[in-house]
C-alpha cells in the first residue's frame, strides 16, 4: 500500500510502499550523519523510494541529487516524492554494477548508500524478491557498492554509508581497496552494544580516522535525527 508521510508538520513529504521499503532508522541516521557541502552533486546508490535523498534535501536544498535504484516501483515513488516537494533530480533505474546506469565517472561530489547488510544464505531469507534485494547481497555486495561509489566520485569526494557493526571489517577493507580512505566513524546504539555503524570515507584521502561519540537512540541529539 502506498502511503504519504511528512518529515515534520508542514515540511517535506515522502512516499513509500509498505510492500517495498518502509521508512527505516538506518536512513534517518545516515541522513543526519552525511555532510555534503553546499551546492554538492550527491548520488544515492540504491535509493529505494528516495527517503535518504529527501532527508538530505530537507537539510540543504542547494544539493543536486542523482538517484540510482534497481526496483522500478521504488524509483517511481522516489520521483513522486521529489516532484511533490518541488525538487529537481536525476533518476536512473538499473543495476549499480552496470556503469551505464551510473552518473559520469568522477562527476559526483558526495555519495550516500544504505546497502543490503546480510550475505546471501547467511540466515532466513525475506519472503519476497523485493525484500531480499533490500536486505541481502543477492543483487549486489558491499564491495559492488564501494566500487560504484569510487567510480562516480571526483578525486577528494566523500562517501557516507550505514552498515552493520559485525561487518565493519568487510566495509573498511572494501573502502580502502577502492581507493577511499575512511575518515569519520560513528556508532548508533540504544544501550551498550552498537546497532549500526556510520562511516564517511574520502576518495584519495590520507590515512587518519576520527571516531566520533556514539549517536544514542532516544537522546536529545536523536531528536534532531527526526527533525524534532
Amino acid at each position: 500500500m502506498i502511503r504519504q508521510d511528512f518529515l515534520w508538520e508542514g515540511g517535506p513529504c515522502f512516499f513509500f510502499d509498505t510492500d517495498l521499503f518502509s521508512p527505516s532508522t538506518d536512513s534517518f541516521a545516515l541522513g543526519y550523519f552525511a555532510a555534503p557541502k553546499n551546492g554538492s552533486c550527491v548520488c544515492d546508490l540504491g535509493c529505494g523510494t528516495g527517503l535518504l535523498g529527501t532527508l538530505l534535501m530537507a537539510r540543504n536544498q542547494s544539493l543536486t541529487m542523482h538517484n540510482v535504484e534497481l526496483q522500478e516501483r521504488a524509483l517511481f515513488l522516489a520521483g513522486k516524492t521529489f516532484s511533490e516537494n518541488g525538487w529537481r533530480a536525476e533518476f536512473s533505474c538499473g543495476d549499480l554494477r552496470d556503469t551505464a546506469v551510473l552518473p559520469a565517472a568522477g562527476g559526483i561530489d558526495y555519495v550516500v548508500s544504505n546497502p543490503p547488510y546480510f550475505k546471501s544464505g547467511s540466515g532466513a531469507s525475506a519472503p519476497d524478491t523485493v525484500r531480499q534485494t533490500a536486505r541481502e547481497e543477492s543483487s549486489c555486495t558491499v564491495d559492488d557498492v564501494c566500487a560504484a561509489a569510487a567510480r562516480v566520485l571526483r578525486w577528494g569526494g566523500s562517501f557516507a554509508i550505514v552498515y552493520r557493526p559485525e561487518r565493519l571489517v568487510d566495509l573498511l577493507t572494501s573502502l580502502r581497496s577502492h581507493g577511499m580512505e575512511p575518515k569519520r566513524l560513528r556508532f548508533v546504539q540504544a544501550k551498550d552494544v552498537p546497532a549500526l555503524v556510520l562511516v564517511e570515507s574520502r576518495r584519495g584521502g590520507k590515512p587518519g580516522l576520527t571516531i566520533e561519540p556514539p549517536l544514542i537512540i532516544g537522546s536529545k541529539e536523536w531528536d534532531k535525527v527526526y527533525f524534532r
